[in-house]
């Protein structure tokens, strides 16, 4: 991965799912968060069809491009090759993460959400590009979700990776300062955003409170637009840039469970 990838790796990261607020057009979102300063972006949706959640995620996609962001799908590798997404999320649940980059390819990013000191030991072996860490509260979006962690939970495992942690579940604005001083690369963030009265405002509010290091805080973001990023000549998309890799997702998932 590169380095103005990695950069990008902190802050905020915004999760999109239809279900937290259905009656606000998720693309919307996107952009409107974009133009506030966000740069990664997640799609989830854990109850559509394959079809629908292709139809949905491809405009997502698309205003993800045009706004030169990272896109990031929620448990799909499939989804993800279909739609030349910049990575996966994957759950505990969700295919191994060896099979996922065989799959994906060294380019795409891949993280791996984490609620314990074992799953991020074993997260971390592998060689994943962050880690997703919580819940930190209660979440507002997720009923079945692991046990809460809270803020001394975080604390406990950030000597245990070396990677970009993102806190989440449940996390409101004035408890990002206390998230990151216990060791969090960055929030990521659904329901107070997608339910926020002005997404504009609440995006920057957010990210006012996660300032980058000094040496970052030039270059980072600059080099990160200024990179030829996979999506970088997705105005040209005509259906399925990552035909090639899906054809062979079944076969790679065979050989290898055999």
């Amino acid at each position: 991965m590169n380095a103005a990838r990695a950069h990008s790796l902190s802050g905020l990261y915004v999760i999109l799912d239809p279900s937290v607020c259905p009656a606000r057009p998720l693309v919307e979102v996107l952009r409107t968060a974009a133009e506030a300063g966000a740069i990664l972006f997640q799609y989830r949706n854990k109850t559509a069809s394959m079809k629908d959640a292709y139809g949905e995620a491809l405009a997502l996609r698309q205003a993800a491009a045009q706004a030169d962001v990272l896109f990031i799908v929620n448990d799909r590798c499939d989804l993800a090759l279909a739609l030349d997404a910049d990575g996966v999320h994957l759950g505990q649940e969700d295919l191994p993460l060896d099979l996922a980059r065989k799959v994906l390819g060294p380019e795409k990013l891949i993280g791996i959400s984490t609620h314990n000191p074992d799953q991020v030991r074993e997260a971390t072996a592998g060689k994943p590009d962050y880690l997703g860490f919580g819940p930190i509260f209660t979440p507002g979006s997720k009923q079945d979700h692991d046990p809460v962690v809270g803020i001394d939970g975080l604390r406990a495992i950030r000597s245990l990776t070396s990677l970009p942690v993102f806190a989440i579940g449940g996390i409101q604005l004035h408890q990002v300062s206390d998230i990151m001083r216990a060791g969090a690369n960055g929030v990521a963030i659904i329901s107070a955003i997608l339910k926020a009265p002005d997404i504009s405002q609440a995006v920057k509010t957010f990210l006012a409170q996660m300032p980058k290091p000094a040496s970052q805080a030039s270059s980072s973001e600059q080099s990160l637009r200024n990179e030829p990023h996979s999506h970088s000549n997705f105005s040209s998309y005509s259906g399925c840039r990552g035909g090639g890799r899906l054809l062979g997702f079944l076969q790679v998932v065979e050989e290898d469970s055999r």
